[in-house]
């Protein structure tokens, strides 16, 4: 018996007793009976709001066939009491619903919602045959394909290459309270003979790889991640859905371990250099980069042309001998509470803006402490104690102008290290912080070079979230980002000259 939904009178029907399976499963409201496995659920947030706008499922029937289910807010208190991950059920009543064309789990034309009247029923002890599992594996070319379509997300399957930054020659040390500060692990992953890809495991899916990571007696070397979203920069990133798996835990696993072993030689084909070079993209790329509402800290190289050093602002600071965080042209009381140099002098680092430009488009870089020497071979304190004794009738008020050295520089070609930071994402500024030079002279792109370059496909793949980040870490990238947010947010001071004091 079931109700009608103005509850005034109940409706006789036998299909209670009709099965379904999920290949059968059509959209609109359906009196039917399904049994399922219930793989896996999570929570599905607004984006922006951070509110729980449902309960989603991942559900296999005894045929093998894969489909997502949903359950409205309103109506997890009834469900979720119930509700064990690997555990069967049956499900009476139901809606099929269109799955959605964002972020989808499975290739089901619909979804299982569940409705006012549905009725969950967990099974035990049931003769019928239900796979634990189901995944859904797709190339390097298929990620790369679908980079920020918010389309379909894939499962991925290999071997670790680093954990943030640490081999796997020695068990890597994994800082829970690190991790747990900066809410992601930084995991390489290689399948099998292909390239090498980034990926981050945020949140969760972090928590869930150290607590697996650690619980094994032996270093785990394979490694297979759920539903990954594959950015712009060419790097996985995991979602709510995500679900980690090493080594021995499932099928796809047991049989990837077992090929390793018979392919030692592929666990080092890999070079730790290669695998942590940085992304190379185009200035225009870079933009785009920055535009995306998921883009995090991350790093590139660029090649590009100076154009012209900026001239009307101060070329240089004066920091901290020991943490080079920014001091000002008088103060010299270091504020920065992790520095551990006692007896603090002032000394004078880069922080120019040159205009530069690529085939795609112009920009404007800032030149930080040994950026700027790499392009002028000399420190900046070599060239203001320069100009002071050229000039002995300027005080230390007088501003200095930009020197010869930097003006020099213009019409030079060069590979830049560059990062992009929140400060570029708010919007304050779109200067982007220059961290090393790699060469010089490098000759500019034409066209053909161009489309050698498009047509090059890149052997790493980079990492955002998406929700991807690579956050700096040392204190001297933190100064730097400290004396950039304070250059390009506030009208810079005229240059001063520097007071060296204890």
């Amino acid at each position: 018996m079931t109700m009608k939904r103005n509850g005034k009178s109940p409706v006789s029907s036998d299909s209670d007793e009709k099965v379904v399976f999920f290949n059968d499963v059509s959209l609109g409201p359906r009196e039917s009976q399904l049994r399922f496995r219930l793989i896996h659920f999570w929570e599905a947030r607004n984006p922006v709001k951070k509110t729980v706008i449902g309960l989603e499922m991942l559900l296999i029937d005894e045929q093998g066939t894969v489909v997502q289910g949903f359950i409205p807010p309103g109506r997890i208190k009834k469900f979720l009491p119930d509700m064990k991950r690997g555990s069967v059920y049956k499900l009476i009543n139901f809606y099929g619903s269109k799955n959605k064309p964002m972020y989808r789990v499975s290739d089901h034309v619909a979804t299982i919602s569940f409705t006012w009247n549905s009725e969950l029923i967990r099974l035990h002890d049931i003769p019928i045959h239900f796979d634990e599992d189901r995944f859904r594996f797709h190339s390097y070319e298929d990620f790369k394909a679908n980079c920020d379509l918010r389309g379909d997300l894939y499962d991925v399957l290999g071997h670790m290459k680093l954990v943030n930054g640490q081999t796997l020659t020695e068990r890597p040390t994994l800082d829970e309270l690190e991790i747990a500060t900066t809410r992601h692990v930084l995991v390489h992953v290689q399948s099998h003979d292909g390239p090498v890809m980034k990926l981050y495991l945020w949140d969760q899916a972090a928590t869930e790889f150290c607590q697996k990571f650690k619980t094994f007696e032996n270093t785990p070397t394979v490694i297979l991640v759920t539903t990954v979203n594959p950015k712009r920069t060419l790097a996985l990133t995991s979602m709510s859905s995500t679900r980690v798996f090493m080594d021995n835990d499932v099928q796809p696993t047991i049989e990837y371990f077992t090929w390793l072993g018979c392919n030692p030689d592929t666990a080092n084909q890999v070079s730790a250099e290669v695998v942590t070079k940085r992304e190379t993209l185009s200035i225009a790329d870079i933009f785009s980069y920055i535009k995306q509402d998921s883009a995090k800290d991350a790093f590139f190289e660029c090649t590009a042309t100076i154009d012209d050093v900026v001239h009307g602002s101060a070329w240089y600071y004066i920091a901290c001998s020991g943490c080079h965080s920014t001091k000002g042209p008088t103060s010299m009381v270091c504020t920065n509470t992790k520095c551990e140099k006692v007896n603090t002098t002032g000394v004078a680092q880069y922080r120019a803006k040159i205009s530069v430009y690529d085939y795609s488009e112009q920009a404007v870089f800032v030149l930080l402490g040994d950026a700027g020497r790499s392009l002028t071979g000399k420190h900046a304190s070599e060239l203001l104690s320069s100009y002071f004794e050229a000039n002995g009738d300027k005080g230390a008020e007088d501003e200095v102008p930009v020197p010869e050295s930097l003006i020099s520089i213009i019409g030079q070609t060069h590979r830049f290290c560059v990062k992009v930071t929140d400060h570029n994402f708010s919007g304050n500024t779109r200067a982007i912080t220059v961290t090393k030079v790699l060469s010089q002279d490098i000759p500019p792109h034409t066209e053909a070079s161009v489309g050698n370059n498009n047509a090059a496909s890149p052997k790493v793949m980079m990492l955002t979230r998406d929700e991807v980040s690579e956050p700096s870490k040392s204190r001297g990238d933190c100064a730097n980002e400290e004396s950039k947010r304070g250059y390009d947010t506030a009208d810079p001071e005229k240059a001063k000259r520097p007071r060296c004091e204890n």
